[in-house]
């Protein structure tokens, strides 16, 4: 039945566009911040524990994703 609906590629791609949007994300955070831009409708602070940990999180996930297609 997995091979028929492709389910083990289909959870590793999921898991490495979770993966590259969280690294995206954080970096264009990190850059806005840098930069001193505040985007619209944010009314939150800028927390660079926060940005960090994600980004880590979605270089591993991309990591796993990619491996996993891989192999």
């Amino acid at each position: 039945m997995r091979d028929i609906l492709g389910l083990d590629s289909l959870v590793a791609e999921m898991v490495t566009g979770l993966g590259l949007a969280l690294v995206v994300g954080n970096l264009l955070a990190w850059r806005k911040h840098r930069a001193g831009e505040t985007p619209a409708g944010v009314s939150g602070s800028y927390r660079p524990g926060r940005v960090r940990f994600l980004l880590v999180v979605g270089v591993l996930m991309t990591i796993w994703g990619v491996s996993s297609l891989l192999a």
